[in-house]
């Protein structure tokens, strides 16, 4: 397994934390709940982490289908915990049959689109897109706390999900 499976393990195992975290809510209505100071619920965080992936990794690197709608990622409201645990599965498939496809010759090639004015290599790029999840996700778990009360963590960050079986 090249970087590119290094990259799908770590993406699996954020997005697979992002599905555990949704899970961890008591219902639906907490998962969109936008407490005074913060600008985006774990819904809306939710679909912006699949769109973004499904759009620069499923699509511009594996040739999926999936067409981006960014502004529907912020405007959404009120999906059903099951919706939104399904549209980060779909992310995480689409994902690690993109990278999957990819070899590690490729890494260094320029991504295939111009994003925030800057063409940069498609693993610098991943990586990028890696780290932009992470970030997200850890909004998601303040946001859970804060919202349920429960300071609970869900092992978001284990090295086990990483290593070779």
């Amino acid at each position: 397994m090249g970087v590119q499976g290094d990259y799908a393990r770590l993406i699996g195992r954020e997005l697979a934390t992002v599905r555990d975290q949704l899970l961890a809510y008591p219902d639906t209505a907490s998962i969109w709940a936008l407490p005074p100071g913060l600008p985006n619920s774990a819904g809306t965080l939710a679909l912006h982490i699949a769109g973004n992936l499904r759009w620069f990794i499923g699509t511009q690197l594996g040739g999926g289908t999936y067409v981006r709608d960014r502004e529907a990622e912020f405007s959404s409201r009120n999906i059903e915990r099951d919706e939104l645990v399904r549209v980060v599965e779909a992310a995480a498939d689409e994902v690690t049959r993109a990278l999957a496809m990819l070899d590690d010759d490729r890494l260094d090639q320029p991504f295939p689109l111009e994003v925030g004015g800057a063409r940069l290599p498609i693993g610098r790029f991943v990586a990028h897109l890696a780290v932009h999840l992470g970030y997200h996700l850890g909004q998601i778990d303040y946001h859970r706390r804060i919202v349920t009360g429960v300071n609970k963590s869900l092992g978001a960050l284990a090295p086990s999900a990483l290593a070779d079986r």
